[in-house]
């Protein structure tokens, strides 16, 4: 009975358009533990056992939670279905983060060492230079510039078809930005694949690849300490562009908020909110927020 109302449950999901696949994975595994043990309806107390069997809290409370929005559902159908408490494993604790705005000489280190790794004279280190650059002048998800085609290249700047959101955006170019692309695509112009970044081995390097050898080179310049040290992150070049546009914004009340609006379509987000994520207190922004807090303090406009 579990198995048939996790199949109408699952269906009901996809017809509404969402994938559901992580979520239909964890619910075959509870729904197979749960008929082993006989039961026919969703058990408060099976849900917690079989929750707890996961590596980590997070993946504890996940299991729990996921369960238990399919025990609500069949629940509505059959006052059989027990609902485990949300809270059964404990509170979520959920801690950010705190990501690392680059300098630019930092920025500058990271591309230098990419441009002399070897071998000398092949695609690789000019595609790596040129592609952490093209990061960090752009916020570009990593994803979104491995999608990139040569034909997502124009007069207008970079169309970016493969977005998180499934929405196409077109990414204008600054000038310098521009000319570093131009000379990378002439170095590889006798390349067959239409990918826009490619390596030695004339393909686009996968992005667990291009992780690994941001993390040896972030190492190499002193960047971040050994393996399972903490440090800066490759997606933190989207962070750092964030905020240094808005360092760059002019400093009243109506130009931050386009700004902000711009900069979220510029980035390729759903909503506006999820920019506010992106930015981090710099020197800068803090003494921007402090003049403007002494204008407010003495009677003038923010």
């Amino acid at each position: 009975m579990l198995a048939d109302d996790l199949a109408r449950y699952v269906e009901l999901h996809r017809s509404l358009g969402f994938r559901f696949r992580v979520q239909h994975a964890l619910l075959r595994s509870f729904v197979i533990f749960a008929e082993t043990h006989g039961d026919e309806f969703v058990c408060a107390d099976r849900v917690l056992v079989w929750a707890v069997e996961a590596p980590s809290p997070p993946q504890r409370r996940n299991r729990l939670l996921t369960v238990r929005r399919f025990a609500l559902t069949m629940r509505a159908e059959d006052a059989r279905h027990e609902v485990p408490a949300p809270e059964a494993l404990g509170r979520a604790h959920f801690e950010r983060r705190a990501p690392h705005i680059y300098t630019p000489d930092a920025i500058v280190r990271l591309m230098r060492a990419a441009a002399s790794m070897e071998p000398a004279g092949t695609m690789r280190p000019s595609m790596y230079a040129t592609l952490f650059g093209l990061l960090a002048a752009t916020g570009l998800r990593i994803s979104e510039a491995l999608a990139l085609r040569l034909a997502d290249v124009t007069a207008d700047g970079l169309i970016v078809r493969q977005t998180k959101f499934h929405k196409t955006r077109l990414i204008p170019l600054h000038d310098t930005t521009r000319r570093a692309l131009d000379a990378y695509l002439l170095a590889r112009a006798r390349a067959r694949d239409d990918a826009l970044f490619i390596s030695n081995t004339g393909k686009a390097p996968a992005y667990s690849t291009v992780v690994a050898v941001f993390l040896r080179l972030a190492r190499a310049i002193g960047l971040r300490g050994g393996p399972g040290q903490r440090g800066p992150r490759i997606h933190d070049l989207r962070h750092t562009f964030a905020v240094r546009s808005l360092e760059r914004c002019r400093n009243d009340r109506a130009a931050v908020a386009r700004h902000i609006v711009g900069l979220s379509t510029y980035l390729g987000h759903a909503h506006v909110t999820d920019t506010y994520w992106y930015l981090q207190a710099t020197p800068v922004l803090m003494a921007q927020i402090a003049e403007a807090a002494e204008a407010l303090h003495w009677g003038g406009a923010p």
